[in-house]
Parts: C-alpha cells; sequence; structure tokens
C-alpha cells in the first residue's frame, strides 16, 4: 500500500537515498601509523586482533571517508521529498539532517506502524535500519550526520 502517515495517508517521495553506517578496524604498526597489506588475506591476523578490542579506528557512511560529499553528495530540489533508509551492522546510531529534520521517522524500518512525526534525531538500534521522510523547504546545503 505504500507509506502512510500516522493518520494512515499515503506518502510519496521523490527519491530514496540509502546509507550504510559501518565500523572498520584498521591495524596500526609500533609507531601508530596505520598499516598496509598487499592482500586482505595478509592483514586477517592482525584486523582480527584489532576487531576482538570492539574500538573502531574508522566509522564511515557507505564504506568510505566522504561517501556522501563532493561527487556523491545526496542531492535534493526545495520541494522534493527524500526518503533516508539508514542502516547499522554494528552499533547503535542516531542520524541527523543538519538544517532539516524527520518530517516522519520509522526508527526500526517497520512501515506498517505509524511514524515518529518532527524528529531532530531519530535512534536506530544497532543491527536494525530505519527510515526518515523529509521534505526540502529551502536551497542550501544540508549535512546528513
Amino acid at each position: 500500500d505504500g507509506l502512510k502517515d500516522q493518520d494512515g495517508k499515503p506518502l510519496h517521495y521523490d527519491k530514496v537515498y540509502t546509507i550504510g553506517e559501518f565500523d572498520l578496524y584498521i591495524p596500526k604498526d609500533e609507531n601508530g601509523n596505520y598499516k598496509e597489506y598487499d592482500t586482505a588475506l595478509e592483514s586477517y591476523g592482525d584486523t582480527t586482533e584489532v576487531m576482538r578490542g570492539l574500538i573502531p579506528s574508522h566509522i564511515v557512511f557507505n564504506g568510505k571517508k566522504g561517501a556522501l560529499t563532493g561527487a556523491g553528495a545526496l542531492t535534493a530540489k526545495v520541494g522534493e521529498t527524500v526518503l533516508f533508509i539508514h542502516s547499522t551492522a554494528n552499533r547503535d546510531t542516531r542520524p541527523h539532517l543538519i538544517g532539516g529534520h524527520g518530517d516522519f521517522v520509522w526508527p526500526t524500518g517497520k512501515f506498517h506502524t505509524p511514524p515518529d512525526v518532527d524528529q531532530e534525531t531519530w535512534f536506530i538500534p544497532g543491527g536494525a535500519a530505519g527510515a526518515a521522510y523529509y521534505t526540502f523547504l529551502q536551497p542550501g546545503v544540508y549535512a546528513y550526520v
């Protein structure tokens, strides 16, 4: 039946963006510099050891630093409505659209439940995916953090 607001009225959107939040565990050498390996297999032992500490060296969107900037920027025009789908594998997260908000938010990605409304920041539990729906009302640069 498509997306619905809290009163059961249909919601339409112009674009959908998916954002994956990832933890990376990159080993360091004895001087604190990140190590480089010729193959993933060569890095396996060191990487596994870093992962056991459960403290990521980097937390990135869509697999790399700067993935949502420059050529990878998520764009929308004034008046367009965007559905942001955000997934996280390991830890709880709290996405926020600086300059905007979630007009409607499904924090656990359950579209058959009524959405939360007007959320500045939304909580997504680790291992889950959530979604936020926003209509851009003004031109400008918005940061998704």
